[in-house]
């Protein structure tokens, strides 16, 4: 079974906890784009939810599937978001930004009274870091934030490269929020926690892509079926 065969799988399993009348924050990425297709389905069947994207990409794939969609300004509490991880870690930390949407998928997950992340199983690592960690940062500043940044990593103990992320025609990416992205080559990061405070004090960063204590649930579907792991 290819990867994309396993991620659809695990994005039927997370469908299976949608009930009616829920308000769900509708995820970003190459596994969440499974799960708004099949939610497309089960809502022409009769399901009665309503959406909130966490992108302009999934606001206009839920618009052409006919996903009946909100705001959170409209719908400030939500009951659920499905969304994928480009890293799990353990007791369900994330690494997530690697499609550029980190600050809007955090809102809207910390929108939620639950979040469930699907993926496939090679997603689950045994420590986060091997995939590089995005933080949004304004581009007002940028060289300065950066060496902000690597300061503050070296500082925890988390020594790597930061570079600007750069879209297809080689300028810098910019994020639905009008921000850029560093993305921080660390290898490993041993304790997230820390790293995540110390990014959040630097005047210039956004957002961070580490997602501790907000996964509730991750859904991992691999060659040896569907396995659900909870935060403890």
């Amino acid at each position: 079974m290819d990867v994309e065969a396993e991620k659809r799988r695990a994005a039927a399993r997370a469908l299976e906890a949608v009930q009616p009348g829920m308000r769900l924050g509708l995820g970003t990425g190459s596994t969440a784009r499974h799960f708004v297709d099949l939610l497309a389905e089960r809502v022409r069947g009769g399901l009665d939810i309503v959406g909130v994207p966490t992108s302009e990409a999934t606001k206009r794939q839920a618009e052409e599937l006919g996903v009946p969609l909100t705001t959170l300004d409209e719908t400030p509490e939500l009951d659920l978001t499905v969304d994928g991880a480009d890293e799990i870690g353990p007791d369900l930390a994330l690494i997530k930004g690697g499609g550029g949407a980190l600050l809007r998928e955090k809102i809207v997950a910390a929108a939620s009274a639950r979040m469930i992340v699907i993926a496939d199983q090679s997603k689950l690592v045994p420590v986060l870091g091997a995939f590089p960690l995005p933080i949004e940062v304004m581009p007002f500043g940028l060289a300065a934030t950066q060496i902000a940044i690597e300061k503050a990593l070296a500082a925890v103990d988390c020594v790597g490269p930061c570079a600007l992320r750069r879209g297809k025609d080689g300028h810098a990416f910019v994020t639905d929020g009008g921000h850029f992205i560093l993305d921080a080559k660390l290898g490993r990061i041993p304790a997230p926690q820390a790293v995540g405070q110390a990014l959040s004090v630097i005047p210039g960063v956004v957002e961070h892509g580490l997602f501790i204590g907000m996964a509730d649930t991750a859904i991992l579907a691999g060659p040896d079926g569907i396995k659900s792991i909870e935060r403890a």
